[in-house]
């Protein structure tokens, strides 16, 4: 599915939700970690690796599209190196898609972060 098709299926209000919040998420810092993540969408499970991170959301790299508008739920694990800390910290995310895009074969799909929950691992 293109783009273009996944965004027709959104009503216009949708999708200039979906613009607004992508145009936010653009504007915050990124840091580039690659990690390993399961996606969980109305679709099923389906592993992907964040491309980089930041305060408002992740952009993932994943081998299935998961349109624009879809619910999403991922739980990424932060090595306790990365973040000063002695042990892992996970965070339970959950969010929805505001981008997606092909790249070099893979799909790259853009997620701002709705709520999440910080664990120790």
């Amino acid at each position: 599915m293109s783009d273009e098709s996944a965004e027709e299926q959104l009503d216009p209000q949708a999708q200039q939700t979906a613009i607004k919040h992508y145009a936010e998420m653009q504007s915050a810092p990124r840091f580039p970690l690659h990690l390993p993540v399961e996606l969980q969408s109305q679709g099923g499970a389906c592993a992907a690796e964040t491309q980089n991170i930041s305060a408002n959301g992740v952009l993932f790299a994943i081998d299935r599209d998961v349109p624009v508008g879809s619910l999403v739920d991922f739980t990424i694990l932060l090595p306790g190196d990365v973040v000063g800390s002695r042990c892992n910290v996970q965070i339970d995310c959950h969010g929805r898609v505001v981008r997606s895009f092909e790249d070099k074969g893979r799909r790259g799909v853009g997620v701002v972060i709705d709520e999440y929950h910080f664990e120790r691992a």
